[in-house]
């Protein structure tokens, strides 16, 4: 049995499921030259229920959104499906600059003629991807169009403009959403309707030691309650309104602890993961009074790993 599917049975994800997900990967063999695109994730995504609807949801033909505040793991669990269905990954992030050429492709004039160069869509599309469409609610009216055309229950594009696009039988397409974040808005109901969803909850402390563990087996168990708890210290103020969340970040905690690895003093790489991520200077206040409780000044490498 393949890794990614040894990692689910660890899990124990229902045997049911992970049998499918193995036919799945039998039935649609990946082409060589979109091999490339498939990769086990840096973290691995811990939480059998979210993972159990998220199988079920794609096995059955839907595409998913997952909702839910920063830090939940929502593109962990995207890169995690990707890599467990053995699928080429295209990631998607919306801005308001995203518009319908930026999905579909643009024409580019190469050997004496126009040629259409394809974009992530169209090729996820084509290859039997899994696409991510990251930060979906910045999707502007343009962008918009094309993504009621992309999920629409017969599994083509028909965009103005372009040539009518049939969807590969295994593509699938996973938006991502946090609510109040500048530049948002709601999706409609049109939009939302085209979706199976998952509101992706809190990042336990049980889950968070397992992701530390995994990057980094040799940690000491006095660090690892440190860098947990501040994590969680965080995660609770940004709860209850007394931070932002720019300081709640994983890949920060977890950037903190490889400078730490390398040499680094573990106060400093927090300040650079986490810390001076807080621009404003009451609230950067805050957060270093909270590192300080936790991760002491004189700490070096020995303490840590």
């Amino acid at each position: 049995m393949q890794k990614e599917l040894q990692f689910l049975e660890e899990q124990e994800v229902s045997p049911v499921l992970i049998e499918q997900v193995e036919a799945f990967r039998k039935e649609y063999p990946v082409h060589e030259e979109v091999r490339n695109r498939i990769s086990e994730p840096k973290i691995p995504f811990y939480g059998k229920e979210i993972l159990e609807m998220a199988m079920a949801a794609l096995l059955q033909g839907s595409n998913l959104l997952l909702t839910g505040g920063k830090a939940t793991g929502k593109n962990i669990l995207a890169e995690n499906l990707a890599w467990m269905f053995g699928r080429p990954s295209y990631n998607i992030s919306f801005n308001v600059n995203t518009d319908s050429s930026s999905l579909i492709g643009t024409d580019t004039f190469r050997n004496n003629e126009v040629q259409l160069r394809k974009g992530s869509v169209y090729r996820c599309a084509e290859e039997g991807g899994f696409g991510v469409f990251d930060e979906i609610n910045m999707a502007k009216n343009d962008a918009a169009s094309v993504l009621h055309a992309t999920l629409d229950y017969r599994r083509m594009i028909d965009v103005p403009g372009y040539e009518r696009i049939e969807l590969h039988p295994a593509t699938r397409f996973i938006g991502t959403m946090n609510y109040g974040y500048a530049g948002t808005r709601e999706l409609n109901e049109a939009l939302v309707s085209r979706f199976l969803v998952i509101d992706m909850p809190e990042l336990s402390e049980e889950n968070l030691r397992k992701i530390i563990r995994h990057a980094y087996p040799g940690i000491k168990e006095a660090a690892e309650d440190a860098f947990c708890g501040l994590f969680l210290d965080l995660q609770t103020k940004a709860q209850n309104s007394e931070i932002s969340t720019k300081a709640l970040d994983l890949r920060g905690l977890l950037g903190s602890l490889g400078a730490v690895e390398i040499g680094l003093n573990p106060y400093q790489a927090v300040q650079m993961g986490i810390t001076n991520k807080a621009f404003d200077i009451f609230e950067k206040e805050i957060v270093s009074d909270m590192v300080m409780t936790r991760i002491p000044e004189d700490w070096t490498k020995e303490n840590v790993f």
